[in-house]
């Protein structure tokens, strides 16, 4: 994603980050915020294991003391005294194929592990801990050095990027992790996309390829679950003072025949767009062709602080939609509603692991 303006006439921008995301750029398939869960730990005596995957940065108060010492935004072990490692296990929002993780050490100082691994498990269905422990677990990230307060940042291999539905952290021996972030491709049921859904959510595969600028807030929040609750839980760009307008372009979860669209200003009051726009297209080839790009939603006024609601006419096929806004403002969800192709089902499906 870029922070440029965009062309006053462009209809489309061909970016490389469609092409080949940057492995940290692509969704983080345990966030919280897709339903993620921290499901097991063998140790969480400071801090609590639940803090890996929560939303945003880990914070920190060098006043505040509990019972058991100081208190820490993250997940920390007591001191190892035997041999071993401790351990967490997260089940992930979204299944998919992992490309990169990050294990941020923040604050983390004198009491973070010396090194880290990172597993990962297909496990269909609802699996017990039992399961869970007794999982043939495959690796992503070997044991590796980490630092203490710092970004942490391993990319997975090509061979290791397996459809998994689980990760397991591993501290050696022992320490503090504030959050932990499985980037990653989606790889989500397709038996549970058929008939009609919200083709650009993130938890079904959605995501973010280009944005022309993410100044105060994430374009990713637009394609989160649920409706945000207040303006910092949208996209804001900033004020634009030249020639353009912003815009954003999604991959959506596969190729589908768009029926219906949500344009959501929620809690966008004094900065809203004066209008918007979607188009969409189906190729990954075209993005940089404007005459191959179809009307969806063709320029409209928008109000503040609403749901916009439109039915759109039946239209090809399309893989990808670029939302316009005119010229800035800020949005809080886009609802892509429609049908994926039998051949974007198929392929789904044959990404699902063979024991599936």
């Amino acid at each position: 994603m870029t922070n440029a303006p965009a062309s006053a006439t462009a209809t489309a921008t061909a970016t490389a980050t469609a092409l080949a995301p940057d492995v940290f750029s692509l969704p983080d398939l345990a966030s919280r915020e897709l339903a993620g869960a921290v499901v097991w730990a063998n140790d969480e005596f400071f801090a609590e294991k639940e803090n890996l995957i929560l939303p945003g940065d880990p914070v920190f108060d060098p006043a505040l003391f509990g019972l058991k010492g100081k208190v820490y935004d993250g997940w920390e072990t007591r001191r190892r005294r035997d041999p071993g490692e401790d351990t967490a296990i997260i089940r992930l929002g979204v299944p998919g194929r992992v490309h990169g993780v990050v294990v941020d050490t923040a604050y983390f100082r004198g009491n973070y592990p010396p090194r880290v691994a990172v597993d990962g498990v297909w496990i269909d269905g609802h699996p017990t801990m039992d399961d869970l422990l007794d999982a043939p677990w495959q690796l992503l990230v070997p044991p590796s050095p980490v630092a203490g307060d710092a970004r942490n940042s391993f990319e997975v291999p090509d061979p290791a990027r397996r459809p998994v539905t689980h990760v397991r952290l591993r501290m050696l021996p022992d320490g503090g992790v504030a959050r932990l972030r499985v980037h990653g491709e989606p790889t989500p049921d397709p038996r549970f996309l058929t008939g009609t859904i919200d083709l650009a959510a993130a938890e079904n595969g959605g995501r973010v390829v280009d944005c022309s600028d993410l100044f105060y807030s994430s374009p990713e929040n637009i394609i989160a679950p649920g409706r945000s609750r207040h303006m910092g839980e949208g996209w804001e760009n900033a004020r634009r003072r030249g020639d353009g307008n912003d815009h954003v372009t999604l991959a959506l979860a596969g190729e589908g025949t768009v029926d219906r669209v949500e344009i959501d200003t929620s809690y966008y009051i004094g900065n809203a767009p004066g209008a918007a726009s979607l188009r969409g297209v189906r190729c990954v080839d075209d993005l940089g062709s404007p005459d191959r790009w179809i009307d969806l939603v063709s320029r409209t006024p928008l109000l503040p602080d609403c749901r916009h609601r439109f039915v759109v006419p039946p239209t090809e096929q399309v893989r990808y939609v670029r939302l316009d806004v005119f010229p800035d403002g800020g949005i809080a969800r886009l609802r892509v509603h429609g049908r994926l192709t039998e051949a974007a089902l198929n392929a789904m499906a044959s990404a699902v692991p063979a024991d599936h």
